[in-house]
């Protein structure tokens, strides 16, 4: 098979041919129809992902069809549609796998990460984190809703309630949340980075009530915040536009250091988060809650041999909503 390998961090992705992967008790092989690009690619790239173990193959917003099942293996069919997300593996065993908490599992394993992702024609993945996905949309919409979708999914409701919510950074996962926060009858202010006036242009498109640079006070004070964009300097901005009580979520895997900041920006039961990974129970509510609320993907696709340009542009930011590598499968008609 192709697959685009990361063997060192500042190099670009390499493509070889590499042996189909076997699927062990427990897994499935899958051939992959597309792959999510994510920011957690370039923070893998770029050294940031202390725990990455290289060379790995990238790519952790997988959508395939089952080719195979490992021995003693159930749970899929062959030729069923499933999605891969970022979480790869847990022990099963400890206090928070026990709890319903296995996002935060010491000896997890993430997809693109330790565990080969989708960048490339197969690959195999834990049947305990494989979600059934839909037949009715293609697999490149489908893609950015395995990570950009449930991570925001995820982080909506850990900010509780919010009636205005403030989204920072207007990229894959904002424009899938906007899109249910407001199916939920919330406001959506975007604030993206100073100048970039194509995504707030694209933020309002989708019903954000404003749009505007991280360094503007949005028109009201914000209820709750999600922040996607990995800038630790967009913290106290946010804790200084919100109101009382108000929950800032910090969305990404990384993110640069948070400076101080005025005790009174934080005072009045405001509070700040981190999302760490997602559950199964999230996968499988948010898949079902899809059933029934169309949310629309906006995807730039590329050819799996053209995953450094797709990161490129990734970084560069010149696009609107998500990036995906689109591939050939052996289930094409």
């Amino acid at each position: 098979m192709q697959a685009m390998v990361a063997e060192k961090t500042g190099q670009a992705l390499q493509l070889v041919e590499l042996p189909v992967p076997v699927p062990y008790t427990g897994q499935v092989l899958i051939a992959v129809e597309a792959c999510g690009v994510c920011r957690t690619d370039l923070h893998l790239l770029d050294g940031e992902l202390l725990s990455a173990t290289l060379p790995v193959i990238p790519g952790h917003e997988i959508v395939g069809r089952v080719v195979e099942l490992g021995p003693n293996t159930t749970g899929f069919r062959v030729g069923q549609r499933v999605g891969v997300p970022w979480l790869g593996w847990t022990c099963g065993s400890c206090r928070f796998c026990l709890a319903g908490r296995e996002n935060l599992c010491d000896e997890a394993l993430f997809t693109g990460c330790q565990i080969n992702g989708g960048y490339a024609q197969y690959t195999v993945a834990d049947v305990r984190y494989c979600f059934a996905l839909s037949e009715l949309e293609s697999a490149e919409n489908l893609a950015p809703l395995l990570c950009a979708g449930l991570i925001g999914f995820r982080s909506l409701r850990m900010a509780g309630e919010p009636h205005s919510l403030g989204i920072y950074g207007f990229g894959a996962a904002a424009h899938i949340v906007t899109q249910i926060a407001l199916k939920q009858g919330r406001e959506v202010y975007a604030l993206t980075r100073p100048g970039d006036i194509k995504n707030q242009a694209f933020a309002r498109s989708l019903g954000a009530s404003w749009a505007g640079d991280t360094g503007c006070r949005p028109p009201v004070s914000l209820d709750g915040s999600l922040i996607f964009a990995p800038d630790g300097k967009l913290v106290p901005l946010a804790l200084e536009h919100s109101s009382k009580g108000a929950c800032i979520v910090c969305a990404g895997i990384h993110m640069s250091d948070i400076p101080s900041f005025s005790y009174a920006h934080l005072w009045g039961e405001r509070s700040i988060r981190s999302v760490a990974h997602l559950t199964r129970k999230d996968g499988m509510e948010f898949f079902e809650y899809l059933k029934k609320n169309l949310i629309e993907t906006h995807v730039r696709t590329f050819s799996l041999a053209r995953a450094n340009d797709a990161l490129n542009t990734l970084r560069d930011g010149e696009f609107q909503g998500a990036i995906v590598l689109k591939l050939n499968s052996i289930f094409d008609s």
